[in-house]
């Protein structure tokens, strides 16, 4: 099945996003564009802690990323990415907190600004314009097949969103041409969602050589969930392809900053 491309490259306050107009609230999908770290393989808008770059970059990175929606760090909501299906219902008590046990966050506050780290990963976000309730999530391939997707639309309906009405926005990400795995990889897809799902996103090349679709596995997971397929738009772009725009984590085998996903209620 194909899904729109409805992506654009925007350049605002010297950073570079994209940003999908299938979402119409406040959102941006960072790039390694327009931050202050200076140093390779960091440069230069690294909004990941704790992989060498100065805390003092990140916390100006995180400034300037979330000026872009008119906000402080204080309005952040982010985890360290576990790599689960575990979604928070964000509340305005959770502004500004920084979390280590989850990959997703909901929320139908105004003003808090939900974000999910990458680096190759699939970074979602959802909104139900018409309820007033968006989502964030982050699916590595763990995060995938164990369903996030359709954790994440399980909780905007508890929050009053209807799953018919959830329009998504799937970023860049490691697309199938490069995402190549092992055997192993598709047996633990095939044990955890069966045999004939693994085949449908999982295909040998002509070397023999196996590649997976992450994107395919989530949108599959959506639509499983209620979400139209005319509601979803998936960015074509590949982080491992586009190092030099971003940040991944195959192609600088580790070696690198992060970005980030995010998106507001405003």
């Amino acid at each position: 099945m194909n899904f729109t491309d409805k992506f654009y490259f925007t350049d605002e306050k010297d950073v570079t996003v994209f940003k999908s107009e299938n979402i119409t609230s406040a959102h941006a999908f960072s790039t390694r564009h327009g931050g202050v770290s200076t140093e390779n393989p960091f440069k230069s808008l690294n909004l990941s802690y704790g992989r060498g770059d100065p805390d003092e970059n990140v916390d100006k990175n995180l400034d300037i990323f979330t000026g872009l929606f008119g906000k402080d760090r204080s309005r952040l909501v982010w985890s360290g990415q576990i790599h689960s299906t575990s979604v928070l219902k964000v509340k305005e008590e959770h502004s500004g907190k920084v979390f280590d046990c989850y990959d997703g966050f909901v929320t139908d506050k105004k003003g808090i600004i939900l974000s999910v780290s990458v680096a190759d990963c699939t970074p979602i976000l959802l909104e139900d314009r018409h309820s007033g309730v968006i989502g964030a999530l982050h699916a590595g391939w763990r995060g995938t097949v164990g369903g996030i997707a359709a954790v994440g639309v399980s909780a905007m309906t508890e929050l009053g969103a209807k799953a018919e009405d959830i329009c998504v926005a799937i970023g860049a990400c490691i697309h199938d041409c490069c995402y190549e795995v092992k055997e192993d990889f598709y047996s633990s897809v095939a044990s955890i969602k069966g045999r004939e799902f693994a085949d449908r996103h999982i295909k040998k090349d002509v070397f023999g050589i196996m590649h997976a679709n992450i994107v395919s596995m989530n949108c599959e997971i959506l639509i499983e969930s209620g979400v139209l397929p005319e509601n979803i738009s998936v960015c074509t772009r590949c982080t491992c392809c586009e190092s030099d725009l971003f940040f991944s984590h195959r192609a600088s085998k580790g070696v690198r900053g992060g970005m980030k996903a995010a998106i507001m209620l405003d």
